[in-house]
Parts: structure tokens; C-alpha cells; sequence
């Protein structure tokens, strides 16, 4: 397989990986079985790697972990919100 085809559809599966949790999240609003250190380490991995895709020019790198980053802090921040609702 040729390697930048490898690498965009690996960056195309890691970006969108958590889009059916964001979904289920935002539709039931409820997000107690979210965890949020992983979310958190998750997301510190994720700026490493575009650091890293700075650092070496490489833009697949940048965008698809940019793209992850996104995701993840939009699922963050519904956890946020809706682990606060649910404790009333």
C-alpha cells in the first residue's frame, strides 16, 4: 500500500473516532459514562502529534489530529455540561 494513502485513511479513521460518542452524547444529553482524565490524556496526545506534524511540516498530520482535537474538545466540554445537569 502506498504510505500516503495509508496515512490519510489512518488519519481520516483516528479524526473521526470519537464522532459516535459526540453524537451520542449531544443527543441524550447525558454523559456519565464519559470519562474525563481520558479525554484529557487524549487530548494531550493529540497537540503532541500536531506539534509534532508542525515541527516536521507534515500537513496530513496536522489537519487529522487538528480535526481530532476539535472533536475531543467538543465531547469535553458536552461531558462538562451534561455530568453538571445530571448532578441536579
Amino acid at each position: 500500500m502506498d504510505e500516503t494513502l495509508l496515512g490519510a485513511v489512518a488519519g481520516v479513521l483516528t479524526s473521526v473516532a470519537m464522532l459516535p460518542q459526540l453524537i451520542k452524547v449531544l443527543k441524550e444529553k447525558n454523559a456519565d459514562d464519559i470519562s474525563l482524565l481520558t479525554l484529557i490524556v487524549l487530548l494531550s496526545g493529540l497537540l503532541l502529534w500536531v506539534w509534532y506534524g508542525v515541527l516536521k511540516e507534515e500537513w496530513p498530520i496536522i489537519l487529522s489530529n487538528g480535526f481530532a482535537i476539535l472533536v475531543n474538545l467538543v465531547l469535553l466540554i458536552s461531558s462538562l455540561i451534561f455530568k453538571r445537569d445530571s448532578a441536579k
